[in-house]
């Protein structure tokens, strides 16, 4: 039991650690007011998706998910009061952006990015500002 809760909880605890700290270096020198904060809502919910489905590569799940609330940022061009209304569009570009970042950084599980991408997607839609 010890083993598998390690295994289960260890590589999401890290990664959260480490993204953490970067992003609280990060934010005094941030552009837009909200777009660190979609970078870690996509990377967050990309990297607890990774872990319900099975696919345990918290940082390549949490760089991909970055890239999804990266793009669904820039999509909204930081408006916030369109992202209510967007939510397919947003889902969409958080798939499609999380499936590219796959393919770069040589994670070739199609399907299992594009829902941790679209997961990404609809939580930075939700969070709205």
């Amino acid at each position: 039991m010890n083993k598998i809760l390690k295994s289960a909880l260890l590589p999401g605890l890290v990664a959260t650690g480490l993204f953490g700290i970067n992003l609280a270096f990060v934010r005094p020198a941030s552009a837009g007011s909200h777009q660190i904060r979609d970078i870690g809502i996509g990377a967050g919910a990309s990297a607890v998706t990774g872990e319900i489905t099975g696919h345990h590569h918290a940082a390549k799940n949490a760089i991909n998910g970055a890239a999804a609330g990266a793009a669904v940022h820039a999509l909204d061009h930081g408006n916030c009061h369109s992202r209510g209304r967007h939510v397919v569009r947003d889902i969409g570009v958080g798939a499609g952006a999380s499936t590219v970042a796959g393919l770069i950084t040589n994670r070739h599980h199609t399907l299992s990015n594009a829902v941790n991408g679209a997961v990404a997607g609809g939580a930075v839609n939700l969070a709205g500002c």
